[in-house]
């Protein structure tokens, strides 16, 4: 088969496995619906593989490969066809995203064994995978756009799953909100390009760009901002990321499916994709650099205090994808595109292990209440050490590879590219630090009491309440279920998670500088025509920057140790002296404050305006209720003067005629 078939195949499992469980859902014994979604996702990262077989099988300037099953659209000029572009990016996203759900499917069969939604749950996860390589696989801008919509939907089923949680719903709204910001970013792109260049497919627009727009031209600098205002609403940069911490209401599968290797990757996708386009916008590419650089800075500052498990590696997953923006942005495919890859392992792998220290803490997500499970826990405490070194860029491990090459070129782009590395630097360095702040913080120091009745023998089980608020729930449908799991205990967890972390520890040797540059050559057909191609730094350059990064992490992790291990009380005394400091970051720059200040409340006061003055004053005061009162007194009138008396009629005529005959005499005279 030729991996345009293989494509198809790879939509159509997803697809089928999201019908056939919705459909059978009531009938589905046991965890029959999990793996049934499991297996759907297996059959696409397998149809992804045989796609990856037919490629290599050709020479690297033919591996790219157009299909379509039908026209779309023919009318009025607009030609689209429901057409899939198979070349080695799009690809290489099929078998990230397929791959990771894969492991994610398998992990969640055992961890919401006992939930009520349990069906409708792979329901969702499947559509939402479907979703997502849809829109990788896209051969076009409408195509693109339905796929980018039905990953929005998806999120939201997927984030306010447990709707009876008014902080899940309230979450899924703002996600899904924040994401239509950006579909009207990205659709209103594609109108401005189809205007231009006559096109929709990505072929017809990247051949006519070069010919229709000059270096840095208002149009197509404007047409690639917007397409960046669809990136930063999906991969949440700022200002657009308030919507990724929220998102951990979902279950603990939804965050490592969303966070690592899904959604929050399709904008870097986007960058990468349209990069003929910001390679001519080279302005735009700036801009998309410098907010890349300050997502990656902010959201380092804000994990460092955060207490929440789950929303601490949140906001990791918001600074990496700005080390991703920064790669794609200053034209760094290869390394910005590795890193998307590693970070799939590495983040999928501490959600998944986050997941299993919640449910031994009987749902509780708070540091505050964590400490001394490593005896209790000893895979989920390898595992967990595994993904935080990787994310830390401890040397030799996936992230140490890939997230200092992104340094590395920025470095060597120079001018504001060398200010934009000293951030990444920095970020590096509090990268470091929060990764271990979580590990010495979950497994160290102190046993909890969740702790010591795990070492006992006996799981922790409380009553079911809501980690955000405290309120006390049931667990009904809309609720979670009343076990937890483990990965100590259910063997499709540790089946999830172990190959994560091997692939955390050992996925770096892909890249390494002098030996091998397996993604970046696999990729080259995808970015043939850039003039950057050929532009990176020296393999001394590149191992310079590798220890210094390495060196980084080191440091970092030796400064966690000190403040969490050696010398605890130093960080309340810091806490005490840097209060106002603390509260800023606490309150994650009080972005929520400022959006809620300069646009959630304006908009609430413009609606009341319209709804109390407008809508209830003018429309139905004035125009509907004025035009009644004009005909209620009129029919009140007339009904008052059909009286039913002979008399009263002759009088009438009386006076009709009378006005009649003092008319025509007026007119004569």
């Amino acid at each position: 088969m030729s991996p345009v078939t293989y494509g198809w195949l790879v939509l159509a499992f997803p697809l089928a496995g999201t019908i056939l469980i919705s459909l059978l859902y009531k009938r589905l014994p046991g965890r029959s619906a999990g793996w049934i979604g499991a297996g759907a996702i297996l059959g696409a990262f397998l149809s992804g593989l045989g796609a990856l077989s037919q490629m290599l099988a050709v020479a690297p300037e033919q591996r790219i490969f157009e299909g379509s099953l039908f026209a779309y659209a023919r009318t009025l000029g607009v030609d689209v066809d429901l057409g899939i572009l198979v070349d080695p990016l799009s690809l290489l996203m099929v078998l990230i995203v397929s791959g990771v759900s894969f492991l994610i499917h398998v992990y969640s069969i055992a961890y919401l064994t006992s939930d009520a939604g349990y069906s409708r749950f792979f329901a969702y996860l499947n559509f939402f995978v479907f979703s997502m390589l849809l829109l990788v696989l896209a051969g076009n801008f409408i195509l693109l756009i339905v796929g980018w919509a039905f990953v929005g939907a998806a999120s939201y089923l997927l984030i306010s799953f447990w709707y009876r949680r008014e902080t899940a719903t309230k979450a899924g709204i703002k996600a899904f909100v924040i994401n239509v910001i950006g579909d009207v970013g990205l659709v209103l792109a594609a109108f401005l390009l189809f205007s231009e260049t006559g096109a929709l497919s990505y072929a017809e627009v990247f051949a006519a760009a070069p010919e229709v727009f000059s270096p840095n031209e208002g149009v197509i600098v404007i047409a690639c901002l917007l397409i960046l205002v669809g990136a930063f609403a999906k991969s949440a940069q700022v200002p657009l990321h308030t919507w990724l911490p929220d998102a951990m209401e979902g279950p603990t599968p939804v965050s490592a499916l969303i966070h690592a290797a899904t959604m929050v990757t399709a904008g870097v996708y986007l960058i990468a994709r349209t990069h003929p386009l910001f390679e001519i916008a080279t302005d735009a590419a700036a801009v998309a650099a410098i907010i890349g650089t300050a997502t990656l800075f902010i959201a380092a500052t804000i994990a460092l205090v955060m207490t929440d498990l789950k929303r601490a590696i949140a906001y990791s997953t918001m600074s990496q994808i700005g080390y991703m923006v920064l790669g794609v942005s200053a034209f760094a495919y290869g390394a910005g595109m590795f890193h998307l890859m590693t970070h799939a392992f590495f983040k999928a792998l501490l959600f998944m292990s986050a997941g299993s220290i919640i449910s031994a803490m009987g749902g509780e997500q708070s540091l505050d209440r964590m400490g001394g499970l490593r005896k209790a826990m000893p895979f989920t405490f390898v595992v967990f050490t595994i993904g935080a070194l990787a994310l830390a860029g401890f040397p030799l491990t996936s992230g140490f590879f890939s997230k200092d090459a992104i340094i590395d070129f920025t470095l060597y782009r120079g001018g504001l590219y060398t200010v934009l590395a000293i951030f990444a630097y920095a970020a590096a360095l509090m990268t470091a630090i929060y990764s271990f702040r979580l590990v010495f913080r979950v497994f160290f120091g102190k046993k909890c009491p969740e702790a010591e009745e795990l070492e006992a023998g006996h799981l922790h089980h409380a009553d079911p309440v809501n980690p955000a608020t405290g309120e006390p729930e049931g667990t009904d449908v809309g609720f979670p279920g009343e076990e937890h799991h483990i990965a100590e205990r259910d063997w499709p967890m540790k089946i999830g998670m172990a190959p994560l972390a091997l692939l955390a520890l050992v996925a770096g040797a892909l890249q390494i500088p002098g030996v091998t540059e397996a993604v970046t050559h696999f990729l080259e057909p995808t970015f043939a025509g850039s003039e950057y191609l050929e532009a990176h730094p020296t393999v001394a350059e590149e191992w310079r920057g590798l220890a210094i990064g390495g060196t980084i992490a080191v440091i970092g992790i030796g400064i966690a140790f000190f403040l969490y291990i050696r010398r605890p009380q130093i960080t309340p005394a810091l806490q005490a002296r840097f209060g106002a400091l603390h509260s800023f970051l606490a309150h994650k720059w009080y972005f929520d404050e400022l959006i809620d200040a300069c646009v959630v409340r304006p908009t609430a006061a413009f609606g009341r305006f319209g709804r109390n003055v407008v809508e209830s004053q003018l429309v139905q005061g004035v125009l509907v209720g004025g035009a009644t009162s004009v005909v209620r007194v009129g029919t009140s009138t007339v009904r008052t003067l059909q009286s039913g008396y002979l008399r009263a009629y002759a009088a009438l005529l009386l006076i009709g005629m009378c006005g009649l005959a003092l008319y025509f005499l007026t007119v004569s005279s």
